[in-house]
């Protein structure tokens, strides 16, 4: 089963970027579908991006539709999150996840292995 740690995480100011990676060990990421979800503090998880295997179909909620971008370096054997024209309402703690089911990406029910989450904090 491959195991997911997130990084990037960190503070920045509204319109700011940030960065985050989803690496996989044990398994090649291209063969897994990978999902991004976040929780902010008093609200459930909820599905931010996503990307299928093989030729790496993207779907993305419509809050971050044309500021993020989930793509995969299969070299790297990771997974990014590229987070552009930030708001304090995208601050949250950040999870990825990897499942082998390309259908239904934004349910966190498809997905067999989670990472420990890394926090993303916008301020105005």
């Amino acid at each position: 089963q491959v195991q997911v740690v997130e990084f990037g995480g960190g503070s920045v100011q509204a319109g700011g970027s940030l960065r985050l990676s989803c690496a996989a060990s044990g398994r090649t990421i291209t063969n897994y579908a990978v999902g991004w979800f976040r929780q902010a503090p008093g609200k459930e998880r909820e599905f931010v991006a996503a990307i299928s295997r093989g030729f790496g179909r993207t779907v993305y909620t419509n809050s971050v539709k044309g500021r993020f971008t989930i793509s995969k370096d299969h070299a790297l054997n990771t997974v990014y999150l590229q987070m552009n024209s930030l708001r304090p309402e995208d601050t949250a703690v950040y999870f990825c996840a990897a499942g082998t089911v390309d259908s239904g990406l934004e349910f966190p029910s498809i997905y067999d292995s989670w990472g420990q989450g890394t926090q993303v904090t916008v301020s105005s």
